[in-house]
């Protein structure tokens, strides 16, 4: 297969730890074996036939996208050695493929018309030995310096949380309807086909404060970022998730997060 292969972000390590972009096909492959094995192997997606055959979790938009990989050295050189992922998709990119993955569950064009460069984050994962704050801030870090590097303004893409029951996911879905709507100029609606109201209780009804504790990690962390969600989520059958669109505006990152990786990022960029 061919894929993007983007180089250094640089020296982003902690311990044996390094976040860099994907270098080779290796690489990349590298990555969709990891994502196969927490998708398919542990959260019970279901692998197309050629997936299964090859134990990777693959689509087309893997060719025109930025791989971010969290690698641990301490692991050795080989493919068992990267622990973390993400999926970066720019504007450009987005624009030779004929569209952006999240335009399969949601209407973005709010978000396709903003006029500054644009990014588009999925299939994050990470092995289930490295769920934990170092792995997170790094693969952030990772991100913050991509995110600096080509001066995006808007990044956004689905995230899910756990089962196909909304009814069970009453609480949540209605707790980011309520309080983190995004405003009606960047507003992306699910599609009419898979649109799922989210506005199923009474804002009264909800224990914000629990929700917020126990919603998804990468959910939470795009909320502490200033992040917003669309309106409606999306059932995926599929991945065994329901999905929600999130939006999160760079200059809407904290002060002391913006200078820290700021300045992360001028190191790492020689800049």
């Amino acid at each position: 297969m061919e894929g993007r292969t983007e180089g250094d972000l640089g020296d982003l390590r902690n311990g044996s730890l390094e976040v860099r972009l994907s270098r080779s096909t290796a690489d990349i492959e590298a990555a969709q074996a990891l994502r196969y094995r927490v998708f398919y192997d542990e959260m019970h997606a279901k692998p197309t036939p050629e997936m299964a055959a090859a134990r990777r979790d693959f689509d087309s938009f893997d060719a025109v996208a930025d791989h971010l990989m969290v690698i641990d050295h301490a692991l050795g050189d080989g493919p068992e050695s990267i622990v973390g992922t993400y999926r970066l998709i720019r504007r450009a990119a987005a624009q030779a493929h004929g569209g952006f993955y999240t335009a399969d569950e949601y209407d973005i064009a709010k978000i396709v018309a903003w006029p500054g460069p644009i990014l588009e984050l999925g299939r994050s994962c990470t092995d289930s030995r490295y769920r934990n704050r170092p792995t997170m801030q790094l693969l952030w870090k990772g991100i913050a310096a991509y995110v600096f590097h080509h001066d995006i303004e808007l990044m956004f893409g689905c995230a899910s949380l756990p089962g196909n029951d909304v009814d069970a996911l009453a609480q949540s879905l209605s707790y980011l309807h309520h309080h983190h709507l995004a405003p009606p100029e960047l507003r992306p609606v699910a599609l009419p086909d898979r649109y799922t109201d989210m506005n199923r209780l009474p804002a009264e009804q909800i224990d914000a404060k629990r929700v917020l504790a126990g919603l998804p990690p990468l959910i939470k962390g795009y909320l502490r970022l200033g992040g917003y969600v669309g309106d409606g989520a999306v059932i995926d059958p599929q991945f065994n998730t329901t999905d929600v669109c999130v939006i999160v505006k760079t200059d809407q990152v904290t002060e002391s997060y913006y200078q820290h990786y700021a300045r992360s990022t001028r190191d790492a960029w020689g800049e």
